[in-house]
């Protein structure tokens, strides 16, 4: 069992991953989510009251990351607003990067053409609260205001898997979620960098 254990951290570390467990407490799946409001890249103010009764998807996010270079490239975000944003879905993107201030944020959104509110908790306060560990951190919030998946944006941390054959846990959680199902898959470990707090 130790050597299993040794050997799963190596694997993360060889991988660059970030494992849960770095996290604060934070939050787990049926919790309510922690309400917020933060600035946005723009200047204006997000509050997760204002999508009271909406399904939200939330995102943690650092421009320097690798992991979320490649998403950003594949589009990952954007294809899932594309998908789900007429249903309804409200997609929120935070950065509780400390030394990312709101400037830095707007600059990251421009050049990425970021169509949704990108959140500023540069202290962190946010991040903790929700136990977000790495970027990216994914988070799905029903109508009710619980938390119905929290974890990896799919299952592909290498990006080595076609599009087609990868699993996306949080579009799959939202068609659940959208039909009126149970999530059947409410928890998975994220993965990425961690998540560079004060």
């Amino acid at each position: 069992m130790h050597r299993l254990k040794i050997a799963s951290v190596l694997l993360s570390i060889i991988l660059g991953l970030a494992p849960a467990a770095t996290a604060v407490a934070g939050v787990a799946v049926g919790d309510r989510a922690p309400g917020f409001s933060l600035t946005d890249a723009k200047g204006g103010t997000v509050s997760l009251a204002d999508y009271e009764g909406k399904v939200v998807v939330l995102e943690w996010t650092n421009p320097d990351c690798p992991f979320v270079k490649r998403h950003n490239q594949e589009g990952s975000m954007k294809n899932l607003t594309s998908a789900y944003s007429d249903a309804g879905v409200v997609f929120l993107t935070v950065n509780s990067t400390n030394y990312m201030d709101r400037a830095a944020n707007a600059d990251f959104a421009a050049a990425q053409s970021i169509g949704w509110p990108l959140l500023v908790d540069q202290d962190g306060t946010v991040g903790h609260a929700y136990g977000a560990a790495t970027t990216p951190h994914m988070f799905v919030i029903d109508r009710t205001g619980k938390i119905v998946y929290a974890g990896a944006i799919d299952d592909d941390p290498r990006g080595s898997k076609p599009a087609a054959e990868r699993t996306n846990y949080v579009a799959k959680a939202l068609d659940e979620v959208l039909a009126g199902k149970p999530v059947s898959t409410p928890e998975t470990t994220p993965y990425g960098c961690s998540v560079k707090y004060k």
